[in-house]
């Protein structure tokens, strides 16, 4: 071959290759950074809701989408090491759920977009400045504590309530404002409360144990340590002959007696919406935090056979979902 046949060959050749380069840098598919709190097995309903709505959106993950998997399994230590590797990858948006989770993701960046699929209170703890103008790089949903409604379906799950526990994981900022405003609103009742504060799953037996009949019922506040360890909880709870109030419908599945709180499934395909404005072009500070607004009240009446305990006829009717 002469040589500027060879060279022409050559330019062609790197020609195409850059030319491929660039067409396959244009077709890159955006990536979400998928933050669970939990472990796989305990988030992976949740994560098939919110994958389920993209796909309805048009995002098919593998093929319009990526979706690189974080989980920090319930320890809310490894919040903040998950949420810089998820930063490091440059995903173009991180979703989470859970106010621990997201305080961890916005201290890693205030560049990537963050939705979260259910905080207690947002505003309260700085994650947006307001609902309707969340500013910044952060939104999602709302959750709600609903300590005062639990409360009132627990007095009347439990009619002769005088003395009420309450478990919260304190290292929590979930954990620390809902205590505040059950002990706040129990004290109001004119119930006696016995405040069991916990850090760590160690620490979950021997606070139960301390009880020692001091409690008719326990008011337990879900977060990722309480979630993790539901089932001990619950099992705790029933060698002590404690009816349980929970704030989603896993922990009655788990034992409990009952729960009430947004759907967590709703929130999490909701939360697809979010991602799906912000892959759009959409951001963060102009979509207001929404509320939620599908309410789930669940009664496990096994639990409350085991209990020796009757659940009144009227409760039961507004159940959603019971479980025999």
């Amino acid at each position: 071959m002469r040589r500027r046949q060879f060279l022409g060959a050559v330019g062609g050749a790197a020609a195409a290759r850059s030319f491929a380069a660039h067409a396959q840098q244009s077709a890159k598919v955006p990536t979400i950074g998928f933050l669970g709190q939990l472990s796989p097995s305990a988030q992976n309903k949740w994560a098939a809701a919110f994958v389920q709505r993209l796909r309805e959106l048009g995002w098919v993950e593998g093929r319009t989408v990526a979706i690189e998997y974080r989980w920090a399994e319930g320890r809310v230590e490894r919040l903040a090491e998950v949420a810089a590797e998820l930063v490091r990858l440059k995903v173009d948006v991180i979703v989470t759920g859970g106010t621990a989770a997201v305080v961890a993701a916005k201290r890693a960046t205030s560049v990537i977009p963050i939705v979260f699929a259910g905080s207690s209170d947002p505003v309260g703890t700085g994650l947006v400045a307001s609902l309707a103008r969340p500013e910044g790089n952060v939104t999602g949903l709302s959750n709600q504590m609903l300590p005062s409604k639990r409360l009132e379906l627990l007095r009347e799950a439990v009619p002769g309530l005088r003395r009420l526990a309450i478990m919260a994981n304190i290292g929590s900022p979930t954990g620390v404002l809902e205590m505040s405003e059950i002990k706040a609103g129990a004290r109001t009742l004119g119930l006696e409360v016995a405040s069991l504060e916990i850090r760590q799953a160690e620490e979950i037996a021997p606070a139960i144990a301390a009880l020692k009949g001091r409690a008719d019922a326990l008011y337990v506040v879900i977060e990722a340590l309480v979630y993790t360890n539901r089932s001990q909880i619950n099992t705790l709870a029933l060698d002590a002959r404690l009816p349980t109030m929970h704030g989603e419908k896993g922990l009655v599945e788990a034992g409990g007696l009952l729960s009430y709180g947004p759907s967590v499934l709703d929130l999490w395909q909701r939360a697809a919406v979010y991602v799906d404005k912000i892959l759009r072009g959409a951001k963060p500070a102009d979509l207001p935090v929404e509320q939620p607004t599908k309410f789930e009240l669940v009664i496990n009446l096994k639990i409350a056979k085991l209990l020796g305990h009757t659940i009144p006829p009227t409760l039961l009717a507004r159940a959603d979902e019971v479980i025999e």
